[in-house]
């Protein structure tokens, strides 16, 4: 974590006190409205993999966030059919003479649950418990959302500067709709600043922006070995097994300490900012005791600045049901995040590369691409980030914060070129007790009133800076 090199410390605020009359108070006033948003929308379970869930749940969260950006105050509020068949929802509010505008982005779909008994609560109902709100999506990134909202409802009309928005629905997936979309209508989301509202804080009340992201390269690796199942006494021992040579694949991927090993990939990079505490990480990533970290170097140089092969998934057959016999087949699902500097699309060759050159016995192996996507850092010199550091001073009493991420966000990429001269800026209610993407995800509400407090601010803060 780092503070914001452009921000000095005694940084003030460019909006007289009579221009935010009682804003905290505001908000605070709308965080009822905001738990009931949050429980309609997490009460939707739009996974956007039909494979899993109805389309038309994803339609459902797309019309509820079209109403409710209206009732904000937004103006002709609509839904956009993008290239994977997801809806982005679109929606504006004119800037005022010379006034600049700003787009604030977030998607309304979430990630599976991962299976119901691994939650303490429904995962579609959220549940307040220890002064969090759980549910999916309560903080990814159904919390962006609520926290959008509520900074444009306390601001009311005195919006000060032009409003894009854009809801993405397919963006957990990695299909690429939005991505395909923005290109061929950029008149519509071009902005001064994009307010990229799907990351969040380094903790709780740590005002924070993320300046780099990990992209990705996922693949499908299939392993076959038989023309089909045999009976493992009559030929276990001899008969080459699936699954055994797809285990030796994928721990091919790993070192002697666990690191990530890709051939052609360098695995050696460091992070060039202020550390993240190991036993810190420990605590935020629920690391059991006596277990220890994987790869070497620091966790910073582990986290943003090399690349982290994981292993999403694996098709064979269940303990309960298995029969005895020797598999014919396996395959699994593999995930490569990438640091800046690394092209996804050449780590994409390299991982495909290394799985078939590590087949065992001969074994086929059929590598299928699934999706990829560009790491990205963010220019942080610009007024965007003068502005965000003023009003995180305002509500959190510190200066801004800066991360790395080694999540992927590859929309932002498409941004950075269709708008190059467009500040972007990654933000949010997340941190790391929210656990995204994992069982019993949660959000602290705190989060939703302060960083919809801090947006409220940035864009008053924004607007006298253009004046």
């Amino acid at each position: 974590m780092t503070d914001n090199p452009s921000a000095t410390p005694d940084a003030a605020s460019a909006v007289p006190d009579a221009a935010v009359p009682d804003l905290a108070g505001r908000i605070a006033a709308l965080m009822p409205r905001a738990q009931q948003d949050l429980a309609e929308l997490v009460a939707i379970p739009s996974v956007a993999d039909p494979r899993q869930y109805p389309p038309e749940e994803c339609r459902r969260a797309a019309d509820w966030v079209a109403t409710a950006f209206t009732e904000a105050g937004l103006l002709d509020v609509h839904l956009a059919l993008t290239p994977d068949g997801s809806h982005a929802v679109l929606g504006h509010r004119p800037a005022p003479p010379g006034a600049p505008t700003v787009l604030l982005y977030c998607h309304y779909d979430v990630q599976p649950p991962l299976g119901e008994a691994s939650w303490t609560s429904p995962p579609f109902e959220l549940t307040e418990r220890d002064g969090r709100w759980y549910g999916r999506g309560a903080a990814d990134c159904k919390g962006n959302v609520v926290m959008h909202l509520t900074a444009l409802r306390a601001l009311g009309d005195n919006l000060p500067v032009g409003i894009k928005l854009v809801a993405e629905g397919s963006e957990e997936q990695g299909t690429g709709g939005l991505e395909a979309y923005v290109p061929g209508h950029a008149g519509d989301l071009l902005a001064d600043a994009l307010l990229i509202c799907d990351t969040g804080n380094a903790a709780v009340g740590v005002p924070t922006a993320t300046s780099s992201l990990r992209g990705l390269a996922n693949v499908v690796v299939s392993v076959s070995t038989l023309r089909g199942d045999v009976h493992s006494g009559m030929f276990g021992g001899a008969a080459p097994d699936a699954l055994a040579a797809l285990i030796r694949i994928l721990d091919s991927l790993r070192g002697p300490d666990g690191g990530t090993v890709v051939q052609g990939l360098d695995c050696t990079g460091s992070w060039d900012g202020v550390g993240y505490d190991e036993q810190q990480f420990r605590t935020d990533a629920g690391v059991l005791d006596g277990v220890e970290l994987i790869g070497g170097g620091t966790v910073a140089d582990r986290l943003w600045a090399r690349p982290a092969a994981t292993v999403l998934g694996i098709d064979c057959a269940p303990v309960v049901g298995s029969a005895a016999a020797v598999p014919a087949t396996a395959r699994a699902r593999v995930s490569l995040r990438v640091p800046p500097g690394t092209d996804p699309h050449a780590a994409l060759a390299a991982l495909t590369a290394h799985l078939r050159q590590a087949a065992p016995w001969g074994a086929r192996v059929e590598v299928e691409p699934e999706s990829t996507g560009s790491p990205f850092r963010a220019a942080t010199g610009g007024p965007a980030y003068a502005a965000l550091d003023r009003a995180a001073r305002a509500v959190y009493g510190k200066p801004l914060s800066y991360v790395g991420q080694g999540g992927s966000i590859p929309l932002c990429n498409v941004f950075a070129e269709t708008f190059p001269d467009s500040e972007i800026v990654l933000m949010g209610v997340e941190e790391p007790l929210c656990a995204i993407h994992a069982p019993n995800e949660s959000v602290d509400p705190a989060e939703i009133q302060h960083m919809a407090e801090v947006e409220a601010r940035f864009l008053l803060e924004y607007a006298a800076a253009h004046r």
